[in-house]
């Protein structure tokens, strides 16, 4: 199971298909039991093969499962209408994402709304847990001391990257404020306005919506700081209300 796991990642990072051979390598796997692994997954539709080149790449068959995961996962169904209403509103992109267990937050619904220049994401999307604005309500949330939030602050990319006591103070202000706003560091040209949702289990899940700045003036970005913070009450509310 671990080495078809790691086939799996190892294609999933790659832009071109791999032999059996140089996965092998990759691997450090005997070639027979590579192969043996790759039929097998391609048996699944996990992986597929180009039958004149010999060369694997992912397959359809990780759709499949990723859209029948997602048509089970509650919160994403509730959270979606709330994403197209906020996304029309603003002229933004909504996103719902759920932290993973490697410190990754990952996208499991979007809405966007049609302007001209918007951030392109699509469900399944992967992030850093302490990036951006749910990074800040991220480490707002943990019972990690300030030199370990330094440890993950200092391994993030920024555009534009704060200071790491700037980018303290602004996490204490999630704490305080129920949201967090991140003003053109994670993305030059965007804010990005982030607040948790808690659901009745362990899971930490966020909105995040990002409007173009130039868009969003002072009063308008009070209005969207609130329509998010409200906006993760009102699910963490449906979430709690169904265990």
């Amino acid at each position: 199971m671990a080495r078809a796991v790691g086939v799996l990642k190892l294609l999933a990072r790659m832009r071109e298909p791999m032999g059996v051979n140089a996965i092998a390598r990759e691997l450090l796997v005997v070639p027979s039991s590579c192969l043996h692994i790759l039929r097998a997954l391609a048996d699944d539709g996990l992986v597929q093969v180009d039958p004149r080149s010999k060369q694997y790449s992912l397959g359809l068959g990780l759709l499949t499962l990723a859209h029948d995961m997602l048509g089970r996962n509650l919160f994403a169904q509730l959270v979606q209408p709330e994403l197209e209403a906020i996304a029309r509103k603003y002229g933004a992109t909504a996103t719902a994402v759920e932290l993973d267990g490697r410190e990754r937050m990952v996208v499991v619904a979007v809405a966007q709304a049609p302007t001209f220049l918007q951030i392109q994401v699509g469900v399944g999307s992967r992030f850093p847990a302490y990036i951006s604005a749910t990074g800040r309500c991220v480490a707002a949330a943990s019972i990690l001391n300030p030199a370990q939030l330094k440890q993950r602050f200092a391994a993030l990319k920024w555009q534009a990257a704060p200071s790491f006591e700037e980018w303290l103070h602004q996490v204490e202000a999630a704490r305080a404020n129920g949201f967090a706003v991140d003003q053109g560091n994670y993305i030059a040209g965007f804010t990005i306005v982030a607040a948790l949702v808690a659901g009745a289990d362990l899971v930490q899940r966020a909105i995040s919506i990002v409007a173009v700045s130039e868009q969003v003036a002072a009063k308008q970005r009070a209005a969207l700081e609130r329509d998010t913070r409200e906006t993760a009450e009102r699910v963490t509310a449906r979430l709690r209300g169904l265990r």
